[in-house]
């Protein structure tokens, strides 16, 4: 071999022939494989995508050698053929391989010594001959038979399936839900696995039920679809629809698949749909304040209905003497050395005296003093306190306001890692039936709370236990479905503190103070020369992208006393030159540019690098992690990586296809290939993406975009993002048009009704 070969890759052309001997790595899902193939003595390590193959089997394989600096010389595989063993050396080769439970090399070499050339004609079609082999029993003779003929079932369905565009992984969950059945569900009705398999959708069902001649206004698809507009909807943070809105977006998804299709698909045909759908209890339908129709998948119907149910069983309490509240408060005082204001004190007496409490307010107002105070408050009592956040950042900032322990609201709720089904997100081990033991459970950030993961906390609390929930309700919703935070304040039915007095620590941080004026639609003073809140003029996108890159890269790291990769750029927006997009794409070109010595891959659009800074997209509640000290050693592991959650690639393995992401939250992910469509550059992110977070420093690129972001809530969330530094650079006309622009984007959420449906005296009414 020439020294060149180890700077490039070395090609030529080749047919190789030979038994698996060892499958090294398979993907289950995309069916990429590295293989130890043997022939004659000699071994070739080949790659590629393989449907189905078994160690012992006999490949045919066409490609190219190729030779890589990293792992060296391997066969690149662009087709194969599985060819049936045919002299009696390679038939007992492939029996003895292990490809068939029950028989080794021992047994193999005895069936081939009775049957000869005839074994595998006997094993497909008289089986039951297998016991005249010394060692195998008529039972074991009929297990063999059994699991020979569900291989070949699998298989089968497999290539079938794979016809379809239908991974190996998908495809065995179809074939173990439908068994020989598939093949019926695929060729009348393949809108079945959209409602039966998790990870199957709307649109995978309607390519495969196009390719099998499935009419465009077939009753099916009409029904799948309106199912698919409410998750997909979910998905923005609606709960449901309104009837014209949703029978809009049917329309436009169930367009013609081509120009020559036909879809002569009536609005009658799609009312006959929903109201089948809801006499199916699949859909719930509900006339709002005006008369109109509300449209709610059933699932969210009753994940809100469980919330308001749940809240105020939680909320039924006796009240405490004042004077003993007030006694004991002013202990909390003297011991701590605070004195809490009317607000906060007005707060812990609340706690006192309620099931359910909310404590609302915006930075600086003494969120945390509050507490504080209250964990000293319970404590008195010896009470088992519970503190908890949705995210792992805000858990740990909890942790070091407090100096008590906080977690997750998934690790206190103990996630399982199993998905129920594709509405309902996770399944928690603490639940109605295994609860958590506390007195006192404090939530913090609960505008970042969806009503899946309400629901699963709920679920987990007995009555009894107090319910403290803070957060500030005047920041974005959750990512997820649901506007829960401000529905329960809303309603009017539990008590609600709004802690309004900004402190004089507070006072001194322009970002506490600008927030709050951007919250009361007050005009801010921005300048260049600020301590806390910069203001640079520029008015081209292209030199905003320069000033940019010079503060993360030369001004701001020193200034905040951070790594470059902690600061973060927000944007409104996702698309053009100062869209979240494109702002990715320039800075990983300068800040983490190409390197022969960094592995990099194509992902989507976009390219993942060692070194880049990434963030999650969905969550993941199976993906699996690991806590590590920085000698390498576990401490930790468990399940689940969040929509939002951000960290740094650290290796990237194209042998097996693997990738490891080190999160700020200190946890290790191992991501396979087909996994990475989970993960997006987050040099820059959207402002929703950035909720429950804080960064020594923000940079806001703000120009120009959409009224609908470009609006007060997103301006104040943005700021509110920031511990020591906000940077905003462009134009001073947009930041007051943003404050003056109340607009949001309007959700669809149902809970507040939910809440009022409820009457103590009237019981609980659907």
């Amino acid at each position: 071999m020439h020294a060149g070969c180890f700077d490039k890759w070395w090609i030529y052309l080749e047919t190789i022939k030979g038994y698996v001997q060892k499958i090294i790595y398979r993907n289950a899902d995309n069916g990429y494989c590295v293989l130890s193939i043997e022939e004659n003595g000699c071994e070739n390590i080949c790659v590629g995508n393989f449907r189905y193959v078994d160690e012992g089997e006999y490949l045919e394989l066409d490609g190219e050698f190729v030779f890589h600096p990293s792992y060296g010389e391997q066969f690149k595989v662009s087709n194969y053929r599985s060819i049936v063993p045919q002299d009696v050396v390679s038939i007992e080769r492939f029996l003895g391989s292990g490809a068939i439970k029950g028989i080794g090399e021992v047994t193999a070499k005895r069936i081939v010594q009775r049957f000869g050339e005839d074994t595998l004609r006997i094993l497909d079609e008289e089986p039951e001959r297998l016991a005249e082999i010394k060692g195998i029993s008529a039972r074991k003779a009929q297990e063999i038979a059994a699991q020979q003929e569900e291989k070949k079932d699998l298989r089968n369905a497999m290539v079938f399936l794979g016809n379809y565009g239908i991974s190996n992984a998908m495809a065995v969950k179809i074939y173990k839900q439908y068994q020989q059945d598939v093949y019926t569900i695929i060729r009348e009705n393949p809108y079945r696995l959209a409602d039966d398999i998790t990870g199957i959708g709307f649109r995978k069902a309607d390519e495969i039920a196009c390719n099998a001649g499935v009419a465009p206004n077939s009753e099916f698809r009409i029904k799948s679809c309106i199912i698919h507009v409410l998750m997909k909807s979910a998905g923005e943070g609606n709960v449901y629809l309104p009837d014209a809105v949703l029978k809009q977006k049917v329309m436009e998804t169930l367009r013609p698949v081509t120009v020559d299709d036909i879809c002569d698909i009536e609005m009658s045909d799609l009312e006959n749909c929903v109201m089948d759908l809801a006499i199916e209890k699949r859909l719930i339908l509900k006339p709002d304040s005006e008369g109109n129709r509300e449209v709610f998948y059933a699932p969210y119907y009753y994940t809100e209905a469980g919330i308001a149910k749940m809240l105020h069983q939680l909320n039924l309490r006796g009240r405490m003497q004042p004077d003993a509240v007030e006694a004991r408060i002013r202990e909390v005082e003297q011991e701590s050395g605070i004195t809490l204001d009317e607000m906060q004190r007005e707060a812990v007496n609340a706690a006192a005296n309620s099931g359910v409490l909310v404590i609302t307010g915006g930075p600086g107002t003494g969120k945390t003093t509050t507490i504080n105070a209250l964990i000293k408050y319970f404590q008195k009592d010896y009470r088992e306190i519970l503190l908890a956040a949705p995210t792992g950042r805000a858990a740990k900032r909890m942790t070091e306001a407090t100096g008590w322990e906080a977690s997750t609201i998934h690790r206190m709720l103990e996630l399982s890692g199993e998905i129920q089904d594709t509405s309902a997100g996770a399944n928690f081990e603490r639940n109605e039936e295994n609860p958590l033991e506390a007195d006192v459970i404090i939530i913090d950030e609960m505008s970042m709370v969806d009503m899946f993961l309400m629901n699963a906390l709920l679920k987990a609390i007995v009555p009894g236990t107090r319910l403290i929930m803070v957060g500030d309700v005047d920041q974005l919703p959750s990512v997820g479905p649901g506007n829960v935070l401000r529905d329960i304040i809303e309603s009017g039915m539990f008590n609600t503190v709004k802690l309004t007095k900004i402190f004089r620590q507070a006072e001194e941080s322009e970002i506490v103070l600008n927030a709050h004026k951007i919250n009361r639609g007050e005009q801010i003073n921005l300048r260049p020369d600020s301590k806390d809140f910069i203001f640079i003029q520029r008015d081209n996108p292209y030199v905003i992208l320069g000033s940019l890159l010079t503060l993360i890269r030369d001004k701001l790291p020193d200034y905040v006393h951070a790594d470059m990769k902690e600061i973060q750029v927000l944007s409104p927006v996702k698309r053009g030159v100062l869209g979240v997009e494109n702002l990715n794409t320039f800075l990983q070109s300068n800040l983490n540019p190409p390197d022969r010595h960094k592995s990099e891959i194509p992902v989507g659009d976009s390219i993942l690098r060692e070194g880049d800074k990434v963030m999650h997209i969905k969550n993941n509640y199976n993906l699996e992690w690991e806590m590590r000290t920085k000698t390498g050693f576990v401490y930790d592991r468990g399940k689940g990586i969040f929509n939002g959650d951000i960290g740094i690639i650290e290796r990237i393995n194209e042998s097996t296809q693997m990738m490891e992401v080190h999160f700020d939250d200190g946890k290790h992910v191992i991501y396979t290939f087909d996994q990475m469509e989970e993960l997006v550059l987050a040099y820059a992110a959207t402002v929703h993406k950035a909720q429950g977070s804080e960064y020594p420093a923000v940079i806001l690129p703000l120009l120009s975009g959409p009224a609908l972001l470009m609006n007060r809530n997103i301006l104040y969330t943005a700021v509110t993002r920031a511990k020591q530094c906000v940077c905003v650079v462009g134009r001073k006309e947009t930041v007051g048009a943003m404050i003056n622009n109340v607009r949001e984007i309007n959700r669809y959420s149902a809970l507040k009704d939910r809440i009022l449906d409820f009457r103590e005296d009237a019981g609980y009414l659907l």
